[in-house]
């Protein structure tokens, strides 16, 4: 029996060494031919383009031209695009071994402390039910009680988010006990209830059925009560809202108005009805005044990390948007695996966990899912330096927000002489050892001795901070600290606690005093905030900014799977929504190529792998593609109704075999080489990440559909912003759905955004029936030529189906204003070619002899 109790002992202890996750690479098997693929197609690229360019189409010279430039650009499009994807790993975490090493029995847990951010701003495009529900599930996460905070920014300083929070905390108190007893997931009621499984199943607890049923009913009343608040919500009092004690609400004016904190759950004494303490829950609304400049997101990010520093200090942050509920109560366990490794979590920033969607239909027409970005190429970045931040389900190591660099591995020691006697040293030790040190050195090493005490006595400082004046340091370290991090003494301090922590002896009040403080609109004047600390600004699509910035600092991210996905959200899944929400990406995109930040020149010298450059240089390059794009969809239709072609044509009977071989090797797409080495890359993709054949054929559908719109509006918009200084507002996606599963999936709404993929539409159908016509007519010789005119032009329109089907409307026919911008873009674009038709010559009509005698 001891020696049972031994045996034990030490496998606990073994384990209790091992590291808590692992890299699982992708069999050889498959990364192995997918690379030699790469390397084919590179090599088939040089001779297409070879052939391409020594092979003029000089009766279309225009044309040809013209497609060749916009090839040239597809290839380095597709080279910044592949490389990124050659060491794709997957990543396996061991929660067991988690806990034995820091939840040892019968002692308090070592898990590190998170702080979550809950970012919302229009509780009318974002229900406050939906914020009600992530928040809940963040409460009811399975982390130590005590370890877990969540702040709620109200961008908007909504008087019904913060009602429709004070319901949520009061809910919370039923609703966490009975998650945790039950251990039920997910733990969002609305998507609890919602489920269609059978609820009993593996459920043995006796009193299960009944509390479950007493649950739902008190989350029915509960949504009654939040609808309730919505509606009251809808029309706005005269002298705005009036708080319960008869108090005007302070953010009765959303561009004016104070900063507000209110801690609803944690420390006040509030408990669940077990009797148990719950997660802290807190409120924040910053600043706001005319004449600030607020940076939107990132701005409010930055002030809930000066908060949450002020307030609880926790050494991680997990930043979900408001529609993005915790699916898997096990998430934060999950990221620890990787952040609290003691082999290789030091040189972590941040752990992404990729998107996940309810509320889509299983054909997924616009590609909300976007599952080669995330199954694809986010596990290809994995194994380089990590995946780019992707704005929510992602956390991160508070001390890289700060803009501190990454911990530089130590070499092992070299050979000395320390294993050797000391007498021996003065024999053989090195000529520095011997060399006399002067007066200046001395001076010298004693001024940095002393640095290095100040150094260490801000790093060691305990988790009380009980010195608030951040110890005795020098006036030159003061003023250092404050200019990059501010006025705020007690957050300065707190930005020196690699392992978080708060002062003990203060007092609720005094650090509410001063998290007030560091809300404050003018706060951030004079510092590095949003230029090196926290989330940067610059951009619209803030996420791609920071993580950029964490990756020069020489950190890498990690990309982790759970089996259960760790969180899940909203989609907007009607195609007016959808476009905006690329739009907003591409514009903060083009933003960024603008910005001093461009990967393209940001960052040399620094800690970031250049094949990690390639991916975020295509991440800002990618909406210049929609000019060429644009341009080579519009060329089918004009080699349709001109007759002429992109590539040299042959004089081969249109029945022969050796034309049929031509035009498949000189397909206007790609030549058959290229085109079967397209195929092949994307089957062994979709096989070593997991996408299916629907939603990889999605991607590509949606690629054209979005470069053809969005990518060229938020272009456009860009151009705008630098050169003219306009500035563009972007629209917050609805995150709510109407009366059915799917009903915005039929609803049609007309935006500009539609018109040039309609365009498209419109001009190669044009095209195919001009050709189709003109081949009748001619006789059946002219078959053959049509036969790679019509493929382009069918290859363009069957990539635009989504786009018309969503045209098209619930009621499967073309809406009215479709109909009116059909008819007038096919008059102008005809009347145009007509009157113009740059590509033809213009020495004259060509006269063929008929051969009859008219006199």
């Amino acid at each position: 029996m001891l020696l049972i109790s031994f045996v034990g002992i030490f496998v606990r202890m073994d384990e209790g060494r091992q590291p808590l996750s692992r890299k699982l690479p992708v069999p050889s098997s498959k990364i192995s031919p997918y690379r030699l693929i790469i390397i084919l197609r590179l090599v088939i690229l040089g001779l297409f383009f070879h052939y391409r360019i020594l092979h003029p189409v000089n009766d279309a010279y225009g044309l040809w031209l013209t497609s060749v430039i916009c090839e040239i650009w597809f290839a380095v499009s597709w080279i910044l695009d592949q490389f990124p994807k050659w060491y794709p790993i997957t990543r396996e975490t061991y929660l067991d071994r988690l806990s034995i090493r820091y939840e040892k029995e019968g002692k308090p847990s070592e898990l590190a402390s998170v702080d979550v951010f809950v970012s919302t701003v229009d509780p009318m495009k974002e229900p406050p039910l939906i914020t009600a529900n992530t928040v809940l599930s963040v409460l009811a996460v399975d982390y130590p009680v005590e370890k877990v905070a969540c702040y709620v920014s109200d961008d908007g300083a909504a008087m019904l988010t913060f009602e429709a929070l004070s319901e949520t905390s009061e809910f919370a108190r039923k609703w966490v006990p009975f998650c945790k007893k039950f251990s039920i997931e997910p733990r969002a009621p609305e998507w609890y209830f919602c489920q269609k499984i059978d609820y009993l199943k593996n459920k043995v607890h006796p009193s299960f059925v009944r509390e479950r049923r007493a649950m739902k009913r008190e989350y029915e009343e509960f949504k009654v009560r939040i609808n309730a608040l919505v509606a009251t919500a809808q029309k706005v009092p005269e002298d705005g809202w009036t708080m319960q004690d008869g108090t005007p609400w302070p953010g009765n004016n959303v561009r004016d108005h104070p900063g507000m904190i209110q801690v609803f759950l944690g420390h006040s004494g509030v408990r669940d009805v077990d009797g148990n303490e719950l997660p802290r829950l807190v409120y924040v609304s910053r600043e706001k005044r005319p004449g600030f400049e607020h940076h939107k997101k990132a701005g409010a990010m930055n002030a809930l990390i000066r908060v949450s520093a002020v307030l609880s200090n926790a050494p991680y942050l997990l930043n979900v948007d408001c529609d993005h509920y915790i699916n898997n109560s096990k998430a934060l366990r999950e990221a620890m695996c990787f952040m609290m490794d003691p082999q290789s979590g030091k040189k972590v920033c941040y752990v992404q966990f990729p998107q996940r969607f309810d509320g889509i239909d299983r054909h997924d027409r616009y590609s909300n899912r976007n599952v080669v970005f995330f199954d694809i190429n986010m596990k290809g970045l994995d194994g380089i330096q990590g995946p780019i931040y992707v704005g929510t389900g992602c956390v991160f190591r508070r001390h890289a927000l700060y803009g501190y660099d990454a911990p530089v591995k130590k070499k092992p020691p070299g050979k000395t002489c320390n294993c050797w006697p000391r007498w021996c040293c003065l024999c053989c030790g090195s000529r520095k050892n011997k060399k006399a040190k002067t007066p200046k050195d001395k001076k010298k090493k004693s001024k940095n001795k002393e640095t290095s005490k100040q150094i260490h006595a801000l790093e060691n400082i305990e988790e009380g901070m009980e010195e608030l004046a951040i110890v005795k340091y020098t006036g030159i370290s003061q003023m250092k600290l404050e200019k990059k991090f501010g006025q705020s003494p007690v957050f300065v301090a707190s930005t020196l606690l690699e392992n978080g922590g708060v002062p003990h002896d203060a007092s609720p009040a005094s650090l509410l005093r001063e998290a007030i403080q560091v809300i404050s609109c003018g706060y951030e004047d004079k510092t590095e905030w949003g230029k090196e600390v926290g989330w940067i600004y610059g951009s619209v699509t803030e996420d791609i900014l920071t993580g950029f910035k964490m990756h020069c600092h020489g950190w890498r991210s990690v990309y982790c799977i759970p089996k259960r996905p760790a969180f899940k959200g909203s989609a907007p899944i009607n195609l007016s929504d959808r476009l905006h929400q690329v739009l907003r990406w591409a514009l903060g995109s083009v933003e960024i190529f603008f910005s001093r930040h461009c990967p393209i020149w940001y960052g040399y010298g620094g800690g970031l792998k250049w094949l990690e450059r390639f991916s975020y240089i295509n991440s800002v390059v990618y909406p210049w593609t929609s000019i060429p794009l644009l341009v080579y969809c519009t060329l089918p239709a004009i080699c349709l109704l001109t007759g002429k072609f992109i590539v040299p044509e042959m004089n081969f009977p249109a029945n022969s075999a050796c034309f049929t071989v031509y035009r498949l090797a000189t397909m206007p797409v790609s030549s058959s080489s290229l085109f079967i080495s397209i195929a092949a890359t994307g089957i062994i993709e979709m096989q070593w990440g997991g996408v299916g054949i629907d939603d990889w054929w999605r991607n590509e559908q949606f690629w054209v559909i979005g470069g053809a719109s969005s990518h060229f509006f938020a272009l456009f918009q860009g151009l705008l912003k630098v050169l003219a200084g306009v500035n563009t507002n972007f629209t917050v996606t609805s995150k709510g759905a109407d009366d059915g599963q799917f009903s915005e999936l039929y609803l049609f709404k007309w935006t500009s955004l539609l018109i040039p993929p309609t365009t498209l539409l419109i001009i190669n159908i044009v095209g195919v029936i001009v050709g189709v016509s003109d081949a009748i007519n001619n006789g059946y010789d002219s078959w053959g030529p049509l036969f790679g005119r019509l493929f382009f032009a069918l290859w363009v329109i069957i990539h635009l189906y989504p786009f018309l089907k969503g045209l098209l409307g619930k009621q499967d026919r073309m809406p009215t204003i479709i109909l009116v911008w059909s008819i007038l873009l096919a008059s102008i674009l005809t009347l145009l070619w007509v009157r113009i038709n740059p590509f033809v010559n213009r020495d004259g009509p060509v006269l063929e002899v008929c051969g009859l005698n008219c006199d």
